[in-house]
């Protein structure tokens, strides 16, 4: 699937200092943690979804130090929906990716996982920048209410106040 069919995800404003308060996390994909790692657990099962996780965005890919339902521990930052959701002011809800210009083409939704619904909140920095984001996706389509964006972005709040605590900073 080429490039063109899809939105690609721009770039923060501030991207150099973005990128350097994300690399200030030191985030580890292979060290796993186990409050995170129970952190996404209970973020899949409180929505119902099979996939739950956190990414973190960095120049070229995503990562993902804690997930549920997906055996990959990265994806290319240009077909992540992710990507995206770093850029809004809010938790950015997709009902149906095949209904969204910017992923209807993607190759994450017209291939595997299969993506239809996503839901992401951004995971903002002490310095007020998006690092990544946790986010549920499900292969069923699904609207997503204002009560369901506050317990979100409540699960959000706990996985910051964990990365900060790791980073050492207090938000």
């Amino acid at each position: 699937m080429s490039l063109s069919h899809f939105s690609v995800p721009g770039r923060h404003l501030d991207e150099a200092r973005r990128l350097q308060v994300v690399a200030a996390y030191h985030i580890d994909r292979d060290v796993p943690d186990a409050r995170l790692d129970a952190l996404v657990s209970e973020t899949a099962a409180m929505f119902d979804v099979q996939i739950a996780l956190i990414s973190i965005v960095t120049e070229d890919q995503q990562c993902f130090p804690a997930c549920v339902g997906l055996d990959v521990t990265s994806t290319p930052r240009s077909i992540s929906f992710c990507g995206h959701a770093i850029l809004a002011a809010n938790t950015m809800v997709v009902p149906n990716a095949l209904d969204d210009p910017r992923f209807a083409g993607n190759p994450l939704v017209v291939s595997g996982p299969q993506i239809r619904f996503y839901a992401g909140t951004p995971l903002i920095s002490p310095e007020g920048l998006p690092i990544g984001t946790l986010c549920i996706i499900d292969p069923r389509e699904r609207e997503f209410g204002p009560s369901q964006v506050a317990l979100l972005e409540s699960q959000a709040g706990k996985v910051m106040a964990r990365l900060n605590e790791r980073r050492g900073v207090t938000s």
